[in-house]
């Protein structure tokens, strides 16, 4: 659940990204894992989906480890982009944390391998 007032808008990094709509301050929590508003598939049920829906899935879904599921991101966190030098979040599966001042208007960057080291290779997978 975002934590924090963001927008949607076109990122110079990929398609839409996530942008600060307020200032945030270094160390303050951007989004918090929710299991009422996130939603949580394992393999076997990931399965049970159309390749098209499998497809658009995770092409938004990680995957924590420690609750053995793909985890999709009801709000627009999903639409956080990835960097692997220039993040201003620092992720975990199940919370983000300002890793410095993000000003308005400052899209929000994470590095992916930080909190799903599977996430490229399953795009890759599922993408080609």
């Amino acid at each position: 659940m975002i934590k924090v007032k963001t927008k949607l808008g076109i990122s110079s990094i990929h398609g839409i990204g996530l942008f600060a709509d307020q200032f945030i301050p270094k160390g303050t929590i951007t989004w918090e894992y929710h299991p009422l508003f996130d939603t949580g598939f394992s393999e076997e049920e990931m399965g049970q989906m159309s390749k098209p829906a499998r497809t658009q899935f995770l092409n938004y879904a990680y995957f924590d480890k420690e609750l053995n599921k793909y985890i999709l991101c009801f709000d627009d966190q999903r639409f956080i982009n990835h960097s692997s030098k220039n993040y201003n979040i620092v992720s975990t599966p199940r919370q983000d944390t300002a890793a410095r001042d993000i000003q308005i208007g400052e899209e929000l960057l994470c590095d992916y391998i930080k909190y799903d080291d599977t996430w490229f290779e399953r795009k890759k997978e599922n993408f080609i």
